[in-house]
């Protein structure tokens, strides 16, 4: 494809909304536009990786560090769309809404009986625990939704320290929305000093570390109030136990009780699809220089970039077309910098745009029937005769 058909543009400076360096030198190289829409180059890069997809495990051959499980593969980046749990030792990995982390009960205690405190303002469990003098892995948070199938209202205890998973929750027992004020109230429970004891036609559903923990505090259902030592099994009964929390850095993985890790990443495919905007941006992300792109091969839009340089004696544009024909009849895709343009601006678009090798037609080699071919990542070009293009070219990994 001809320079000129593709409409490329590149800048010569990063934009100023640059998320990440890979959007960046998309942006500088003429993939995408500032506002992330792909242009003719990026277009074409993305139907390269279409190409690539026929075979699923294509993602693993592009040098890109990437975390993976049975149904999604991330790269990791700090700008993007999925926070995911990951364990370096046994290499588990999964959704932070989804993943599974092995849980420390609190020692066992004999149960204690129920007894009512007056707890001013103390609606929250960190107000509550400093009010106490207690741990907040020694209270039981309340959290209150309405089921959307069947309107029924669901109470929910997870203990003080941690924090509901919303998408485990749904698993559990469907869509939810949050309770309004009227369903609470008609349930017996009061918001910030609620508790399962006593409520009526609610679907109670806690946390499998519950049933372990003895002694909690509680609320009382009254404002102001709450209630020392409940205890699940003894003073309510729950109708679904289940993994409802959600993972966090440092807690024990469940294969091999290594300590877990967050980590912030771009999805690229799941079991159904690839996402190939991101997959380009991952590459952008992981292959470039301080020139520009260093695509691999397999990857890049374009196999060469060919260019000429305007001679006084040698119709160096004339050869290069000769050239082009021949690379494409020999199936290798070209870029074709056709620009009547300065040496010093082709060049410096070669390397932004990032095809893996260029072949520059210049007048001084094309005295001597040679051209020049150099591989984008590579110190020096070589001098290849001109019958030898095509088999210089497929020899270069």
């Amino acid at each position: 494809m001809k320079y000129r058909d593709l409409k490329v543009q590149t800048q010569r400076e990063f934009p100023n909304n640059a998320r990440t360096p890979g959007f960046g030198w998309l942006v500088r190289a003429g993939y995408l536009t500032r506002e992330n829409e792909l242009l003719p180059l990026g277009q074409q890069a993305i139907a390269r990786l279409e190409k690539l997809s026929t075979d699923p495990s294509f993602l693993f051959h592009l040098s890109l560090p990437l975390y993976k499980n049975e149904s999604e593969i991330y790269f990791p980046l700090s700008t993007g769309n999925a926070e995911i749990i990951h364990c370096e030792s046994c290499k588990y990995t999964e959704r932070l809404e989804l993943a599974q982390f092995k849980k420390t009960p609190l020692p066992r205690e004999d149960e204690l009986p129920l007894e009512k405190v007056f707890t001013p303002d103390c609606n929250t469990i960190e107000s509550l625990a400093n009010f106490l003098g207690v741990p907040k892995e020694k209270t039981a948070k309340a959290l209150m939704f309405t089921r959307v199938s069947d309107g029924r209202f669901v109470f929910v205890v997870v203990r003080g320290d941690m924090i509901l998973s919303e998408t485990k929750l749904r698993n559990a027992v469907g869509e939810i929305k949050l309770a309004d004020s009227e369903s609470i109230r008609r349930s017996g429970a009061e918001a910030g000093f609620a508790s399962p004891i006593g409520l009526k036609e609610a679907l109670i559903v806690v946390d499998d570390l519950i049933p372990q923990s003895q002694n909690l505090v509680a609320g009382a259902n009254e404002a102001g109030y709450h209630l020392l030592n409940t205890n699940c099994g003894r003073d309510y009964s729950p109708e679904i136990v289940a993994d409802l929390v959600q993972a966090k850095t440092g807690d024990a993985c469940a294969n091999c009780s290594n300590p877990l890790s967050t980590r912030t990443t771009l999805n690229l495919a799941t079991r159904s699809a690839f996402h190939f905007e991101n997959i380009l941006l991952a590459l952008a992300e992981t292959h470039h220089d301080d020139k520009g792109l260093t695509f691999p091969k397999s990857a890049a839009p374009f196999d060469v970039y060919l260019m000429h340089l305007p001679g006084k004696t040698i119709n160096t544009l004339e050869k290069a077309e000769e050239i082009y024909t021949q690379l494409q009849s020999a199936g290798i895709s070209v870029l074709f910098d056709d620009r009547d343009e300065r040496a010093g601006v082709k060049f410096n678009d070669a390397d932004l745009i990032g095809c893996p090798v260029r072949v520059t037609v210049g007048e001084k080699n094309l005295k001597d029937g040679n051209v020049e071919i150099k591989a984008r990542t590579a110190q020096q070009g070589e001098l290849v005769n001109v019958e030898r293009i095509v088999s210089a070219l497929e020899a270069i990994k």
